[in-house]
């Protein structure tokens, strides 16, 4: 937030996408990076895409979209707030200039985007776990579906409850809060319903119940924030909300 953005304008001239730039050297760090990691990124999307029961390269491809769309953000809203604005002015006293700050008011616009990789994408694969993943697993959608709704409740209340506007940055939640909440929630209901998958219960409780809890339900603090760009989802590099899934997926497998 608040740093130097892009955007792509419409035929109307809305602004509809902001992205950060990317220098050619975090590229090729970011390359690099992703070679050094390479072994653990196969061993996790075999165990994420084994555990989720979906093929292992589709894991893949939502890293690399993941890692990839964490700098793109779609812009959905914008809105306007009254806030103070500190301006100078400079006075001459024998020679002498000196600059004064004078406190005003004034009307200060905030663009509310979507951030791809770290809402979207999870967002998209939560779904296709819920149309597609769920119906193919359970004989019984109505409690499945009520399974992931508890996890969904619980991660979203605990989640809200520790998130805290940070100015100039967004909205901030211990990292270690989201995906323990939904690890713990859904072995808790494993321990009730043996016959189900509770990595689907962990990835779609965890990562709908941040996205809501942390972000959606904070949408009337963004004033708070004072800055020109607020991303839902949007916190660089494998946001909290895309790694919350992953890392509650590990965490549960730990467990089990």
């Amino acid at each position: 937030m608040g740093q130097v953005i892009y955007m792509f304008e419409n035929r109307k001239n809305e602004k509809i996408l902001v992205y950060s730039p990317i220098s050619i050297f975090y590229l090729i760090f970011l390359l690099f990076l992703t070679v050094i990691l390479l072994p653990y990124m196969i061993f996790v999307g075999r165990l994420v895409g084994n555990a989720l029961s979906i093929p292992p390269y589709m894991i893949f491809i939502v890293f690399l979209l993941s890692l990839l769309g964490s700098h793109a953000n779609i812009k959905v809203k914008e809105t306007e707030s009254f806030q103070p604005i500190i301006t100078f002015r400079d006075i001459s006293f024998f020679g002498i200039q000196w600059r004064i700050p004078d406190l005003g008011y004034g009307i200060k616009k905030t663009f509310v985007a979507v951030n791809v990789g770290g809402a979207l994408i999870p967002s998209l694969l939560s779904l296709y776990l819920l149309l597609y993943s769920v119906p193919l697993l359970e004989e019984n959608l109505i409690v499945a579906y009520s399974k992931i709704l508890v996890a969904f409740i619980v991660v979203t209340l605990v989640v809200h409850a520790f998130a805290r506007p940070v100015e100039g940055l967004g909205i901030a939640v211990p990292s270690f809060i989201p995906p323990l909440t939904a690890a713990l929630t859904s072995a808790a209901i494993f321990s009730i319903y043996v016959e189900t998958n509770p990595f689907i219960i962990a990835y779609v409780g965890g990562t709908l119940g941040t996205l809501v809890g942390a972000d959606l339900l904070n949408l009337k603090k963004i004033s708070k924030l004072r800055a020109s760009t607020v991303s839902i989802g949007g916190a660089g590099v494998f946001d909290g909300v895309f790694m919350t899934g992953i890392m509650a997926i590990l965490l549960l497998w730990l467990m089990t």
